[in-house]
Parts: structure tokens; sequence; C-alpha cells
């Protein structure tokens, strides 16, 4: 099956500090813009919360589904009728750099996935600006 979005980004920093960057809850509260009580473990639920608005109630519902430091996290995201899955594949390049891959399925909504992939690409210019940072 083919993933609903599928995206790429290269990074300039190592791949300990990208992991870092998707794993350290405070962290990723500062390029995902909202808060969290993420952890790295398999089986945790979790919340990511922000402002509601109309259309939206604010929380995304998680639960860890797989670590495995620093290659491959993945996590349900649930959030309004949605119940998809996020998992980020980081592979460490000869010069160093980080190569991030980033895929979420299970959407029902054209609309929804269109959201994501917005979102997405959004989050992660704030991901690269933090990591230029670190």
């Amino acid at each position: 099956m083919k993933p609903d979005v599928s995206l790429d980004f290269h990074f300039k920093s190592p791949i300990k500090q990208v992991w870092f960057a998707l794993t350290d809850s405070t962290t990723l509260a500062k390029w995902i813009g909202m808060d969290n009580d993420f952890k790295p473990v398999v089986g945790h639920k979790f919340q990511f919360r922000t402002e509601p608005t109309e259309w939206w109630n604010g929380i995304v519902d998680c639960e860890v589904l797989e670590v495995d430091e620093p290659h491959r996290l993945s996590y349900t995201w649930v959030s309004g009728s949605e119940s998809t899955t996020v998992t980020w594949t980081l592979k460490e390049a000869p010069d160093g750099t980080t190569h991030l891959h980033l895929e979420q399925t299970g959407f029902k909504d054209e609309q929804a996935q269109n959201g994501a992939i917005y979102g997405w690409k959004k989050m992660l210019d704030q991901l690269e600006k933090m990591l230029a940072e670190l």
C-alpha cells in the first residue's frame, strides 16, 4: 500500500541531533508547535495539544509503536475522525548529514491528507531552523 504522505528531507545535522529533535518532548514542541508528553517508549500513550479552533479540538492522541534509535520511530496519530500512523526513518549520509523520510498512512479524507502534507512541510521548515541553532 502506498503511503498517503511521503516526504523526504535532508539536514546538515548529524543523525543523533535529528533523533533528539524527534524524541525530546521539549525540543519536539518547539518545531512541531504543540505541547506534548511524548516519550520514546513503545506503548507510551501521549498527546499533542494546541489551541482549539471552531473545526478542531486541538488534540492529537498518539501511541508509540516502534523505537529503533536512531533509525526509526513510529506512532499513531488520531485526530478527529482520522486515525493514521506516522513513521520517521533516519539515515546518516557518509558526509555526516542526515536524510529524514516521513510517511503517514491511513487517511480516509483527501482534505485531511492535503492538510497533513502542508502542515508537515511547515513544521519541518521549523525543524531545519532549529537544528541549525543546536
